[in-house]
């Protein structure tokens, strides 16, 4: 029980931390409107999706839902970095729970936050008319699930290693820009005119099967995906499961 109710209190601190913080919630609406309503918008007279009655604004939809996944999950690893600079993780680590539950209230709590904010890009894109069965954010909801947990790992990963924001800030851009951009999130990575060397790197970055899963659930039969759902599904967890595991290992050689 001791365990069960140290990962609760870390998971609904993180939860409050986020909805007291109002800015936060607002802003997370301005960089998906600056991607679809503008991006979307005037590349989408240029950009041509191969694949009948499929606009390049509900292309990149997916792939914006995964962005603000990626993005939101591995800054999260900042809270590591102000609990450090205020004790607060120094009492954390001193608790009488084990470090693995330490980390799992942590992640639980990040992946919360990183959910509801893409669930608000859900409801973004249907104020900007991009058309989607409603129903499908409750198939679309474990895949998030699943993505944000190897995200979060990652960014509890390099906090872990980090002693300031400006480093952490650094690595942490170092990871997210090539993993979003080099994933398929704002274009085709298959087909005529794409780089072979491009398409090896997209097929080795473990985030191209997250958006293609979230862009098949979404999608539906518009979209044609790399590969069948349930590969793309267990290329995540599998890449979940590693992070999940030197995440534990990093919290656990802190002293």
């Amino acid at each position: 029980m001791t365990e069960i109710r140290g990962i609760y209190t870390l998971w609904l601190r993180e939860i409050k931390r986020y909805l007291r913080d109002r800015a936060r919630i607002v802003s997370s609406f301005v960089q998906p409107l600056l991607w679809l309503a503008i991006f979307g918008t005037a590349l989408g007279t240029l950009i041509k999706i191969p694949m009948p009655g499929l606009t390049y604004q509900e292309y990149i939809f997916p792939g914006i839902v995964g962005q603000t996944l990626l993005f939101t999950s591995v800054f999260i690893g900042i809270s590591v970095i102000w609990d450090r600079e205020f004790g607060f993780l120094k009492e954390i680590m001193v608790a009488p729970i084990s470090r693995f539950s330490v980390f799992t209230g942590k992640l639980l709590g990040a992946s919360t936050d990183a959910i509801i904010q893409g669930i608000l890009v859900f409801v973004l894109g249907a104020l900007l008319g991009i058309t989607f069965n409603p129903l499908v954010l409750g198939e679309a909801l474990p895949i998030m699930i699943l993505i944000t947990f190897g995200l979060v790992s990652i960014g509890l990963i390099v906090a872990s290693f980090m002693e300031s924001l400006e480093s952490f800030g650094l690595i942490v851009n170092f990871i997210n820009m090539p993993m979003f951009f080099l994933s398929g999130a704002l274009f085709l990575i298959r087909g005529p005119g794409v780089p072979s060397w491009l398409q090896i790197v997209a097929i080795c970055n473990p985030f191209t099967y997250a958006v293609d899963a979230l862009r098949t659930v979404i999608l539906g039969s518009s979209w044609q995906p790399l590969y069948p759902l349930y590969v793309e599904l267990l290329v995540v967890v599998c890449f979940d499961l590693a992070l999940i595991a030197i995440g534990t290992w990093a919290f656990g050689r802190r002293k």
